[in-house]
C-alpha cells in the first residue's frame, strides 16, 4: 500500500487510551462500592416501583428520581463519556431483590445515562447474557446466547451496561481494551495494515435487518473524526459471515492479516485489563473507546444456578462525536441523532425478566 496513505496519521490520546497492566494498578479509581445510603435509597425505589405495575420498557428518569444516587450517577456518566470509557459498580442488592426488582434497579440507573436501545430482532431493551444452548458459528446466531469464548468486539450503541445476577461455575471472565491503544500501537508497528482497517470492512447483520436495508452493511473498524478524535466498530465474527452473501467483496489475506494484528495485541497481557463478576455487579463501558470480550464458562447443572447477566445498550446525547455512516447506512438514529440499536420493522421495544 502506498505510504501516503498513511504519513498523516498521528496517534490518538486522551483519559481513554491506557494500557492494562497500567489500569490494573489503579483500580481505585474505576472499581466503586456502592455505600450502604445508596444500597437503601435504591432499594427503597425499587419496592415503591414494583407494585405499581410499572412497564420497565417505559421507565424514564424521572420513574426513578432518587436524590442520594445522584453522584453515583455523575461519577458513571463522566467515567465512560469524559474519562476512560470504562466502571466497574459494586454491591446493588441483588440476592435480595426478585428478577423484576432488579430490573427496576438497573434500568432506572440507565435511564439517567442514555435511551435504552433495541438489542435484538425481538426488541428486548433490556437484554440478557445468558446460554441458552445456540451454536456460535451459525449465521444468525448470536454469541452472548452461548457459552463460548466471545473474541473482542464492540455493540451497536454509546454504551453497554451488564449487571451481574449470577455469575458461571467457572469462567467467563471479563476483559476489556482500549480501542485507542491499540489503534497507536498498529500505526506504530504496522502502518500498512492499519489503513486496511480504516476503510470500510462488510458484516453481516445477522438477519437482525432494518427497514429497506441490506443483509449486511459496511463501517470501518477504526474511524479517525475531524477533531482529533476515533471512534471504533468491530465484529469479526460478523465480517466472516458476511462472507455468506454472494454480492460482499471477499476477504483478503491482508485484511485477515489486520484483524490478526489486531486481535493479538488485544489478547496480549500488554493491553488488556480483566475483571471478574460477582452479583450486583455492575460494568458500564464506552463501545466508541473500548473494545470487550469474555472466556469460555461452564455453567451449573441446575437451571436456576445458571450464569445471567441483564444488559443494557445506551445512547447518550452527549455521546462521542460519530461517523454518518453510523446512523446512516448501518443503523438509524434517535431524536437526538445517536445510534438506535438493532431496530426490526414492527416490533415494539419491550422488557422481558428472563432470556427468551
Amino acid at each position: 500500500m502506498d505510504n501516503a496513505l498513511h504519513t498523516t496519521a498521528r496517534p490518538v490520546s486522551g483519559p481513554q487510551v491506557w494500557r492494562g497492566p497500567e489500569m490494573a494498578k489503579r483500580r481505585a479509581e474505576w472499581e466503586r462500592r456502592l455505600t450502604p445510603a445508596e444500597v437503601a435509597a435504591m432499594d427503597a425505589a425499587v419496592r415503591r416501583l414494583d407494585p405499581t405495575g410499572l412497564d420497565i420498557a417505559a421507565m424514564t428518569p424521572g420513574d426513578f428520581a432518587v436524590p442520594e444516587l445522584e453522584p453515583l450517577i455523575r461519577e458513571m456518566h463522566d467515567a465512560v463519556l469524559k474519562g476512560r470509557g470504562f466502571i466497574l459498580v459494586r454491591g446493588l442488592p441483588v440476592d435480595r431483590w426478585s428478577p423484576r426488582q432488579a430490573g427496576i434497579a438497573y434500568f432506572g440507573l440507565g435511564a439517567h445515562l442514555g435511551e435504552a436501545m433495541t438489542q435484538n430482532r425481538k426488541g428486548h431493551v433490556l437484554g440478557h447474557v445468558k446460554d441458552i444452548g445456540l451454536d456460535y458459528n451459525a449465521p444468525t446466531n448470536r454469541g452472548y446466547q452461548t457459552a463460548a469464548r466471545l473474541p473482542y468486539h464492540t455493540d451497536s450503541s454509546d454504551l453497554v451496561g451488564l449487571l451481574c445476577l449470577k455469575p458461571a461455575k467457572a469462567g467467563g471472565l471479563s476483559t476489556i481494551v482500549s480501542s485507542g491503544a491499540l489503534y497507536n500501537a498498529m500505526l506504530e508497528r504496522a502502518p500498512d495494515l492499519l489503513e486496511l482497517l480504516c476503510q470500510p470492512v462488510y458484516r453481516d447483520r445477522r438477519g437482525e435487518v432494518p427497514a429497506g436495508a441490506d443483509d449486511w452493511y459496511a463501517v470501518p473498524v477504526f474511524n479517525r473524526m475531524p477533531g482529533g478524535g476515533l471512534v471504533t466498530s468491530y465484529v469479526r465474527s460478523a465480517m466472516r459471515k458476511a462472507q455468506r452473501f454472494p454480492q460482499v467483496p471477499r476477504l483478503t489475506p491482508e485484511l485477515d492479516a489486520a484483524c490478526d494484528l489486531l486481535d493479538s495485541l488485544a489478547d496480549s497481557d500488554e493491553f488488556h485489563l480483566d475483571m471478574d463478576f460477582a452479583p450486583g455487579d455492575i460494568q458500564l463501558l464506552n463501545n466508541h473507546w473500548l473494545m470487550h470480550s469474555r472466556t469460555a464458562f461452564e455453567d451449573f447443572p441446575e437451571v436456576e444456578r445458571r450464569r445471567h447477566l441483564f444488559r443494557l445498550w445506551l445512547a447518550c446525547p452527549d455521546g462521542p462525536e460519530l461517523p454518518d455512516s453510523f446512523t446512516s447506512h448501518w443503523q438509524g438514529a434517535n431524536a437526538a441523532g445517536r445510534p438506535i440499536g438493532i431496530k426490526v420493522p414492527g416490533v415494539v421495544p419491550n422488557a422481558p425478566l428472563d432470556a427468551e
